[in-house]
């Protein structure tokens, strides 16, 4: 089954794109493009479920979103 999860790009100070997936504390990656770091974060994540997966953690964190007034 194909989960979807966002993600966010931010450029690093070195030049490279860091991203990051927010609904998976911890799960960061990078790569010298867009397309790279996509590649890689996409493995970060497996790799993050599988490890969940292995000590019979849940797969998904709860995510709710809030409404803030700015």
């Amino acid at each position: 089954m194909a989960m979807r999860f966002p993600v966010i790009l931010t450029k690093g100070e070195d030049g490279y794109i860091v991203v990051e997936c927010p609904v998976l504390p911890g799960c960061v990656s990078q790569g010298k493009t867009r397309e790279e770091a996509l590649v890689n974060i996409r493995e970060a994540i497996e790799l993050y479920l599988e490890t969940r997966e292995v000590y019979e953690l849940p797969a998904v964190l709860e995510v709710a979103e809030v409404e803030v007034s700015v």
